[in-house]
């Protein structure tokens, strides 16, 4: 297959400002394709807008935890109140095709020798988050292509394995012959690693790096959104703050 510059977006989680910036950055950096390793609704206050933009750019996109609860109707006794109030707001902002669509994503995805998930691949459908080496090793058995994209931490890092796994936040990275990588792309609309910036990556096929991006974006006008929503404060909050 031809090289391609790949956009791997992460956990937009409907926040419009911010994919907005992302998109832009993207069209700029000479991004000719996108990917996406789910939770594109959730959370903030444009997940309709959100979704019919990734769906417009024709982007490959695997099931998040946020697109399987907002699209499969299944109780949310057991969630935290918060996220369930989420949750159930998401549910009545999409249309009936909108669900269907998210019902329909798959877990994991492979395309142009790279893989896409949004938790992890020994077990995608947990939703386990991989924050360090032990936890990365459990889902390196199960990988088979180079290169594996994933989200749900909202902290992009990479963990790289040739032999033992080491973890770096390098801000690029460069794909070795006989290693493996796992890399988190960040969050678009939801950072939590302490930076309020949008984040994505940048994937060149042909070169063999990985860039992590950066951005600011109008993080007032999505807070503005999300209390207008009547969605709880603590969402808005935490956009400012990275967490």
């Amino acid at each position: 297959m031809k090289s391609a510059r790949y956009a791997v977006l992460g956990d937009i989680h409907g926040n419009w400002e911010a994919l907005s910036t992302v998109l832009a950055d993207a069209a700029e950096q000479g991004v000719s394709r996108y990917v996406s390793v789910g939770d594109v609704v959730g959370y903030n206050a444009d997940p309709a807008a959100c979704l019919d933009k990734v769906r417009e750019l024709d982007c490959t996109v695997v099931r998040g935890n946020h697109d399987h609860y907002c699209s499969h109707g299944e109780s949310l006794h057991d969630f935290h109140p918060l996220a369930a109030q989420v949750i159930s707001w998401t549910r009545e902002q999409l249309s009936e095709e909108q669900t269907d669509y998210l019902r329909h994503l798959k877990m994991h995805v492979t395309l142009d020798g790279f893989t896409l998930v949004h938790s992890t691949l020994d077990m995608p459908d947990r939703w386990g988050y991989v924050f360090d080496t032990l936890e990365a090793e459990a889902h390196f058995n199960y990988q088979h292509t180079s290169v594996c994209f994933y989200g749900h931490t909202h902290v992009p890092v990479v963990f790289d394995k040739l032999g033992r796994v080491t973890r770096h936040e390098a801000t690029t990275c460069k794909i070795e012959i006989g290693h493996k990588y796992f890399i988190n792309v960040g969050s678009v609309g939801q950072p939590r690693d302490g930076d309020p910036r949008c984040a994505y990556a940048i994937y060149d096929t042909g070169s063999k790096t990985v860039e992590l991006r950066r951005l600011t974006y109008d993080l007032a006008g999505a807070q503005a959104k999300i209390l207008a929503a009547g969605l709880p404060a603590r969402l808005a909050e935490r956009l400012a703050v990275g967490k």
